[in-house]
């Protein structure tokens, strides 16, 4: 059988996959950068590739290969109580560990090296990448397709407050603050938790970020760099 092996590895601002979009475009300021590997960081190889706006990347959920594959998965978008196949979900574990993810293509630098620029991403830092195909509107797009209970989630609404150690903070790092936002309005909480006094924390470039969700706020109590 043939083997696989990446043509690059991503560098993204999540750290871990807590705190990552669950799919990808929910947060659109967060940006990447895909770095091929030789042979692969040939510019002939994407030649005509920055004429697309979006790429589709198949890569490794590298951070689940020692799980293992389950043939049942609990979907976060079905509250984590029912069970589906796994070929029914995006479930990360999978029999070969791939997924598949669209982005946009915002650039390409092919001064050493070839390197995407891309935005819109809900990889974790460090993914391997199997390989880049372009997003082909008139046959990728299904605009009438359906799958019940897997709409796009409403984001919450609620006020976001900072701390003034957070104010601080963003004061000097302007484009966290739309980062932070994004992804906490996409509830990165498990499904199954409700205590709105519970302070969590997600890893975000090299900042470490402390918040609590409630009915009535998102608080942003700390960030600290990592």
């Amino acid at each position: 059988m043939h083997s696989i092996e990446p043509i690059g590895f991503i560098k993204t601002p999540f750290k871990e996959k807590f705190g990552a979009p669950r799919q990808p475009g929910l947060a659109p300021s967060a940006q990447a950068v895909l770095e091929l590997v030789s042979p692969y960081n040939d510019p002939d190889a994407v030649r005509g590739l920055e004429n697309c706006s979006h790429v589709w990347l198949i890569f490794q959920f590298s951070e689940n290969l020692n799980a293992g594959w389950k043939p049942l998965t609990r979907p976060p978008r079905l509250g984590g109580n029912e069970k589906l196949g796994v070929f029914a979900t995006r479930s990360t574990h999978r029999p070969n560990a791939m997924g598949l993810s669209v982005v946009k293509l915002d650039s390409i630098n092919t001064n050493q090296g070839v390197h995407l620029n891309l935005s819109g991403i809900d990889l974790v830092d460090g993914t391997p990448v199997f390989d880049i195909k372009p997003y082909i509107p008139y046959s990728d797009s299904v605009p009438d397709a359906v799958y019940p209970g897997m709409e796009q989630p409403e984001p919450l609404q609620q006020p976001i407050q900072f701390s003034d150690q957070a104010l601080e903070v963003i004061s000097k790092e302007p484009q966290l603050s739309t980062l932070i936002e994004e992804v906490l309005r996409q509830d990165p909480r498990p499904a199954f938790h409700s205590d709105e006094t519970r302070i969590y924390g997600i890893s975000l470039e090299r900042f470490n970020i402390q918040f609590s969700i409630s009915r009535d706020a998102i608080e942003v109590i700390a960030i600290d760099q990592s």
